[in-house]
């Protein structure tokens, strides 16, 4: 049980276990970096973010068995990363996490399945970076979505554009036959006149004829 509780640990808090579950690690100059997904699985359509970690390397130890302690603060405005989709790219600014120091954020809704390259770029305290990483895949969304897919499928649009066309036809037939119901009574309405108009001219003339 506590070994498991261990495993558990190490993937919320790297501060002290080291390396979350799908993160990369390199290193420059005497800094140790390291990127990744904050939210994993990571799926297209949802915003997320790059997590990236900066802290001292520590001398005589392997990079693999480096762990990310003692991070260094103050990097927001030194350090970008540019995240690049095949010809796409876009430059994003770091947040730092306020409770972790050295850990910083580049939240961004990748909108596309794939690998992307994250390049990370500008001065950790006065050493240069540029440096070229690659985080894990971002899966389609309809991998994680249950019980149906929340897009509307290309079906489902062609059903609904057939029913918006039956109701339009439906509508226009609709006014077709007010429109002649009109026509109708109106014509109704003028042999209705022209019908009294006569009788008015009959009742005159007998008058007429009486009276002579």
């Amino acid at each position: 049980m506590k070994f498991k509780i261990l495993i558990l640990l190490s993937l919320i808090i790297p501060t002290t276990f080291g390396i979350a579950y799908g993160h990369t690690v390199d290193s420059v100059g005497e800094y140790r970096v390291e990127i990744g997904w904050m939210n994993e699985p990571v799926v297209s359509g949802e915003t997320n973010a790059i997590e990236f970690y900066v802290s001292p390397l520590k001398p005589g130890v392997e990079l693999k068995d480096q762990k990310f302690e003692n991070g260094i603060s103050g990097l927001k405005k030194a350090i970008k990363i540019q995240l690049v989709y095949k010809e796409n790219n876009i430059t994003l600014p770091l947040s730092p996490d306020h409770n972790i120091p050295g850990k910083y954020y580049a939240f961004v809704n990748p909108t596309v399945s794939g690998f992307y390259q994250a390049n990370v770029i500008g001065t950790i305290e006065d050493t240069p970076i540029s440096l070229s990483m690659h985080p894990p895949k971002v899966d389609e969304r309809s991998y994680i979505e249950f019980p149906e897919p929340s897009d509307l499928t290309l079906t489902q649009i062609i059903d609904g554009h057939t029913t918006l066309i039956e109701d339009i036809n439906d509508l226009k037939e609709s006014v077709n036959d007010l429109e002649q119901t009109n026509q109708q009574m109106n014509i109704g309405y003028l042999g209705v006149g022209i019908g009294l108009i006569g009788i008015a001219i009959a009742v005159i003339a007998l008058i007429k004829s009486k009276k002579n």
